[in-house]
């Protein structure tokens, strides 16, 4: 089982490695790619003009060569390859015998006037990319101030998280994490907000500000989501005012408490997908038999079920939005998650996140069509202490929970 694990592990990253290979050789090789087609069109025309009869008047087709130079996005490119075509046009007009005739300017002025259009589509792209990069770092600063990055450690946890939105060029969207260290434990939050646009990214804001607040102030967890369901609630009908859909609006979410001193992680469910869990070479999804209705939709404090699982030293668990489980690639098959978990389960939590993340993309053929978050959370060994916790006071023993349970 040990082998067979490592051996598709390996599978797995070669051929992450290899999708990413190809990918960033495309984007390099373009340039180069547009020079050498458009040598190939220059040489060619100018040695068939040459050899055929001079009724074919072939030197036209060089007008191909600025417009082929415009995918090298380079300008001087263009101008350079315009130059040796206005060489090519006089050689093989000479060689017609049409030295004198206005031919001759005509096919020169052609492929200038083509060059002149090609670096005007060029400057205006220029223009089009930068303004599509200060909207990125818009959306980059915005994505920070809504998802500030989540502490690499937290007491024994290690942890890493990945982001993608589904809008073209965007860094934000609707899928919200967030991490919160209360005395002796950590509360985490995944969800996923209904909808997309302005009003999803705002109900995602507050969300996380709800349950930052009700982390510290709330001892219980199931009070915990109860706030964050008020909270969601009272967005809505504040919203319903002004747009008759908001009574639509919902947020799917996980609530998590995974205490330092045992080896679980106590979950609340409020229609969102199950974690997944990996335990040496076992990969299992913790399923949560009776969860709750998402935010928003008037659960109650009874609704609000505690679940138990084991998390044990080297566990680790992978929190993640239903766009990781609902992207298909071009023949309409889902995303095999769990299978792609369990071939990189053994990697470091941020290299884990980062080659689940790679991998979805190629599978999705490069455009992912959800938002998809995220988070992988793995429990460090503890050094020995001699039973003494964080503090320096000894910790009561807890029995741990079988992973299995």
């Amino acid at each position: 089982m040990t082998t067979q694990t490592h051996m598709m592990t390996s599978t797995g990253r070669a051929a992450t490695a290899t999708g990413l290979a190809v990918s960033f050789s495309a984007v390099r090789l373009r340039p180069l790619i547009a020079v050498v087609v458009a040598s190939a069109v220059l040489l060619g025309v100018t040695l068939g003009g040459v050899i055929v009869p001079a009724d074919v008047h072939m030197v036209v087709l060089l007008v191909a060569v600025p417009a082929i130079t415009a995918a090298a996005d380079n300008m001087r490119t263009t101008v350079s390859m315009t130059a040796l075509a206005c060489l090519g046009v006089v050689a093989v007009d000479v060689d017609d015998g049409l030295p004198s005739s206005p031919i001759l300017p005509i096919d020169v002025l052609g492929l200038l006037v083509v060059c002149v259009l090609v670096l005007v589509f060029l400057r205006m792209r220029d223009v089009d990319h930068r303004t599509l990069r200060a909207v990125r770092s818009v959306s980059e600063t915005a994505q920070r101030a809504l998802l500030p990055p989540l502490p690499c450690r937290v007491a024994g946890l290690e942890i890493a998280t990945a982001y993608r939105s589904a809008a073209a060029h965007a860094h934000i969207g609707g899928d919200v994490y967030a991490v919160e260290r209360v005395d002796r434990t950590v509360r985490m939050l995944i969800g996923d907000v209904r909808g997309n646009g302005l009003a999803a990214v705002d109900d995602a804001a507050a969300v996380i500000g709800a349950f930052r607040e009700a982390a510290h102030r709330d001892v219980q967890l199931e009070r915990v989501a109860l706030s964050l369901d008020a909270s969601v609630r009272r967005r809505v009908d504040q919203a319903g005012q002004t747009d008759s859909n908001a009574a639509e609006r919902f947020i799917t979410a996980l609530v998590l408490e995974i205490p330092d001193d045992s080896h679980v992680v106590h979950v609340i469910s409020c229609g969102h997908p199950d974690l997944m869990r990996s335990h040496g070479t076992d990969v299992d999804i913790l399923e949560v038999p009776q969860p709750a209705p998402p935010l928003g939709l008037g659960g109650d404090q009874v609704a609000y079920q505690i679940n138990t699982f084991g998390f044990e030293p080297e566990d680790t668990l992978l929190l993640h939005t239903d766009g990781l489980l609902e992207t298909r690639n071009a023949a309409g098959v889902f995303y095999p998650a769990l299978d792609r978990f369990a071939l990189l389960a053994e990697d470091e939590p941020q290299y884990l996140i980062e080659r689940l993340m790679s991998d979805l993309t190629v599978h999705a053929g490069g455009e992912v069509q959800d938002d998809v978050a995220m988070v992988a959370v793995r429990r460090r060994v503890a050094p020995p202490t001699e039973g003494a916790g964080e503090d320096g006071n000894r910790a009561s023993p807890v029995p741990n929970i079988p992973p299995g349970l």
